[in-house]
């Protein structure tokens, strides 16, 4: 498996709505059909501190395929936008 790509929700929300344009919804629903077509599993994560009032969500995309990995992040680098942290 290669390193995850994080992203935060935004940037999961604008990517998530793109695929849903590109892809039927079972290809972003299902887990084993998104890790089969597009190479990659999603997977939530939340941080939260004490003091904090709301906790902060991010996704990590885990890559299964170099490969597909390369191929995704050409294709959809766009909406993934600057403020991600790729773990490259």
């Amino acid at each position: 498996m290669t390193k995850s790509v994080k992203l935060n929700a935004q940037c999961w929300e604008k990517l998530y709505n793109r695929l849903k344009l590109d892809y039927p919804a079972s290809y972003v629903l299902i887990r084993e059909k998104t890790k089969k077509t597009l190479g990659f599993t999603v997977r939530e994560y939340y941080e939260y501190q004490p003091g904090m009032v709301h906790k902060k969500y991010f996704y990590f995309l885990d890559f299964y395929d170099e490969s597909k990995k390369t191929f995704f992040l050409l294709k959809y680098g766009e909406y993934i936008g600057n403020d991600s942290k790729y773990q490259l």
